[in-house]
């Protein structure tokens, strides 16, 4: 039985090990937690959610969507786990973030071939080795990365969203309801009048922000903290996270501006504050966030939080196969790669085990087709272009002539290619 290693125990590096593990393989996965505190997590489970529990849109329309029915082609861990454990979210697919990670351990941990090591690793141990440490790698390994690969290590922020008691809602101003024709009424939202906005934007605006040490300041700008929207423009968050359109009230009323909640867990008592990551202090968190109608008295189950995204230079670091210029038997994975969001990055641990199984196997290296989103996905991380590399999440435009009025017929191309891959891997 050949070894391989999997360093870090996200969704990345369980996708990796649920591959390769059904392929046979001796997977020593290690992941450092709980041994080592990263300030986001909260368990030791494999494939924690942290900053949200939402996988995004469910439509084959939508990018995200489609990615994830590719996914399930793939047979992908991630996917099996979502179906098991969801929660009401409308067109999206949103999961028991606890369940989820309990799910995704339960069917590691049912493999004989898998081995864990509790250990937070700072150097590449020898052998096929898929690196998969996420965004909070550790400053160690990424002083040997960086020692390794020159100046090709980068960084960004991202944070979270706080989640409150369904209890503490007042629901004489709070109602159900999803945006536009979702056929449920999943959501909870807190209407805004005019006034209320104003004095919430202001208060936005003037509240504390927690420090960040020496780090730099740059952020994904897929997944801005709300007091950065907010210094955009005062009106920046009614066309974001706040919009109100096709969230009118019970009594047919049109709100100046809407936050939507959405629930956390399967037994519906706890829900996240949509689209509000934060990096306020908790105390300012407790202050501010009370003013959204509805959530004046407001129990806060958890607060949102900041932390360092790092990522690689992957265009001049890694080889097509996802493997490391610099040595070529490290295959990198999830949002390390240079991918951004939790679906992307599940995603990239699949691709990165297929890579590492046809290596060993002898098999020559097969590519996704770029018609997928997957594919095209690994082709924008591995191709040199005339622009500084940014993260990048599933999206169209790295699709060429995929506008809406080919936008069914692309779904098919893709659906149809990703089984044509699948078939060809097997």
């Amino acid at each position: 039985m050949k070894r391989v290693n999997v360093i870090g125990g996200g969704l990345a590096g369980s996708e990796a090990c649920f591959y390769l593990l059904k392929k046979g393989y001796e997977v020593h996965l290690y992941e450092r937690r709980p041994l080592v505190d990263d300030k986001a997590h909260e368990t030791d489970l494999f494939g924690e959610l942290v900053c949200s529990n939402s996988l995004k849109s469910n439509q084959l329309d939508n990018a995200c969507g489609l990615l994830k029915e590719e996914m399930r082609c793939l047979c992908s861990l991630t996917m099996e786990s979502a179906a098991k454990t969801s929660v009401p979210s409308g067109n999206a697919l949103s999961v028991d973030r606890t369940l989820f990670a309990q799910e995704n351990t339960a069917k590691l941990l049912s493999f004989p071939n898998l081995i864990i090591h509790r250990e937070d690793v700072s150097k590449l141990p020898e052998g096929p080795t898929i690196l998969a440490t996420g965004p909070l790698t550790s400053s160690s390994l990424m002083e040997e990365l960086t020692s390794m690969l020159g100046k090709g290590t980068m960084s960004f922020f991202d944070a979270s969203a706080p989640i409150v008691d369904k209890a503490s809602i007042d629901f004489s101003k709070a109602y159900f309801k999803s945006r536009y024709s979702q056929d449920d009424e999943a959501y909870i939202n807190c209407p805004f009048s005019k006034e209320e906005y104003t004095n919430f934007v202001t208060a936005v605006l003037g509240a504390e922000k927690a420090l960040l040490h020496s780090f730099d300041t740059q952020y994904f700008e897929g997944c801005l903290p709300v007091e950065v929207i907010a210094s955009r423009g005062f009106e920046t968050l009614r066309h974001g996270p706040l919009k109100p359109f096709g969230l009118e009230t019970p009594d047919g009323k049109r709100p100046y501006a809407v936050l939507q909640l959405r629930q956390d867990n399967k037994l519906g008592d706890a829900y996240n504050l949509v689209g509000f990551q934060t990096n306020l202090t908790y105390p300012e968190q407790r202050r501010v966030f009370r003013m959204i109608p509805g959530l004046e008295n407001a129990t806060f189950i958890r607060y949102g939080l900041m932390h360092r995204n790092s990522y690689i230079d992957s265009p001049r670091l890694l080889n097509p196969d996802l493997s490391l210029k610099a040595r070529d038997d490290v295959w990198v994975a999830g949002q390390l790669s240079g991918v951004e969001g939790y679906v992307e990055s599940a995603a990239f641990g699949i691709l990165a085990a297929i890579h590492l199984d046809r290596r060993l196997q002898g098999l020559p290296l097969l590519l996704p087709p770029t018609n997928t989103i997957l594919g095209a996905l690994s082709q924008y991380v591995t191709t040199l272009g005339s622009i500084k590399f940014t993260p990048m999440n599933a999206n169209w435009a790295l699709i060429p002539n995929s506008g809406k009025s080919r936008r069914q017929e692309c779904v098919k191309e893709s659906l149809d290619a990703i089984k044509s891959y699948r078939e060809a891997i097997l």
